[in-house]
């Protein structure tokens, strides 16, 4: 009798427990109906697509932002830690670990790299260019520099970073000239791109290599650039792509432009990626200034539409590429932080992300999800 009672006692034990595990598992289903997207980020949904990336600090692979990184994204691009200024500042001085942290933290989460940039006419220390006497070097000398640089960086990082800025807005902003008067042109001469093409390619035979540039679906540049490729491709560089910097607004470019901009890129054979997508709240603006009376940064209801508009527009355009466009990386993570906050306005918020100072996903983000396959 008291084995019965004993048994009779595990039973309901038993039966208690697969109640209370099938109790849990409603649960669990409830929710999964409720919040169908919760598990999927952007890179779930354009995974038929193409690569969603995320321009990252040190600081921001840790806490919340951390968190959205790796729900959203599979790619990064180190926003200033590998420009040369920061991780090159002395010519015997080398700045690894920032870089390291990034590269690190994308191996070890199965994240690809974006490599950002190698020669750029900014953020690029001054010792490069000079002498010890402070005048400016030889042609030769700064192409071995260039070299040194190059050979260090991209040979560091050889196997872990597949693609890379080679060369980064050397089309000159005024439309009557080709190249920028950067000292990389004035000191080594118009083929100073072909020449740190060949030295990237060197360092890294397998790393796919990219010419990066800004405002480049304005017709006028976007020629302007093509004639580059062209030059590039007559000079046997080792190109293998070209990135749209996508630093748009709510008032351009308009679908047209970025229509017909597209097709030529993708006509030239390279791979075709935007680089850097924001979209602004202003009206471009390229020197820095004070705020004016007016200038208000209210995220208004009536701005809120506008970017949902454009952003609608630009990922329909994407659509229609997806089977030439091998990447989109967005340059921040959040509204929390923009590299558009007091740029070029003094003090001025922006809000150009599809995430806001909270790190929550904003009404643009449903918006722009509707373009992917799945």
């Amino acid at each position: 009798m008291k084995h019965k009672k004993q048994l009779h006692y595990l039973l309901i034990l038993l039966l208690f427990g697969i109640i209370s595990c099938k109790d849990q598992q409603k649960t669990k289903d409830i929710t999964a109906k409720e919040d169908p997207k919760k598990e999927k980020g952007l890179k779930d949904y354009f995974a038929e697509d193409f690569p969603m990336g995320v321009a990252v600090s040190p600081a921001s692979l840790e806490g919340k932002s951390k968190e959205l990184i790796l729900a959203e994204y599979n790619s990064l691009t180190p926003e200033n830690v590998m420009k040369m200024g920061v991780i090159h500042p002395k010519k015997d001085e080398f700045n690894w670990a920032p870089a390291d942290k990034i590269v690190a933290f994308a191996q070890e989460n199965g994240l690809k790299v974006r490599g950002h940039a190698l020669v750029w006419h900014q953020q690029t220390g001054d010792w490069i260019f000079k002498d010890d006497k402070g005048n400016d070097v030889s042609r030769e000398v700064l192409l071995d520099r260039m070299k040194a640089h190059i050979d260090s960086v991209v040979g560091r990082y050889k196997g872990k970073i597949y693609a890379w800025d080679v060369v980064n807005e050397a089309i000159d902003d005024n439309p009557q000239n080709f190249l920028r008067n950067s000292k990389w042109l004035e000191i080594i001469g118009d083929d100073f791109l072909t020449k740190a093409f060949e030295f990237a390619h060197a360092a890294d035979p397998n790393a796919k290599l990219f010419y990066n540039d800004y405002n480049i679906i304005i017709p006028e540049k976007r020629d302007r650039v093509l004639k580059l490729i062209d030059k590039l491709k007559a000079e046997g560089a080792p190109i293998n792509g070209i990135g749209i910097q996508g630093h748009w607004s709510v008032f351009n470019p308009s679908e047209e432009e970025l229509q017909q901009a597209l097709k030529m890129y993708t006509e030239t054979g390279l791979d075709v990626q935007i680089t850097e997508l924001d979209v602004s709240l202003y009206k471009w603006e390229k020197e820095q200034r004070e705020r004016r009376p007016g200038d208000s940064d209210e995220f208004t209801e009536e701005r809120k539409l506008a970017q949902i508009e454009a952003y609608q527009k630009f990922f329909k355009v994407f659509r229609e590429y997806r089977d030439k466009l091998t990447g989109i990386t967005f340059w921040n993570i959040a509204d929390r932080y923009s590299w558009l906050d007091h740029y070029p306005v003094e003090g001025r918020k922006n809000y150009p992300l599809l995430f806001d100072e909270n790190y929550q996903r904003k009404q643009v983000y449903d918006s722009v999800i509707k373009f992917s396959k799945k």
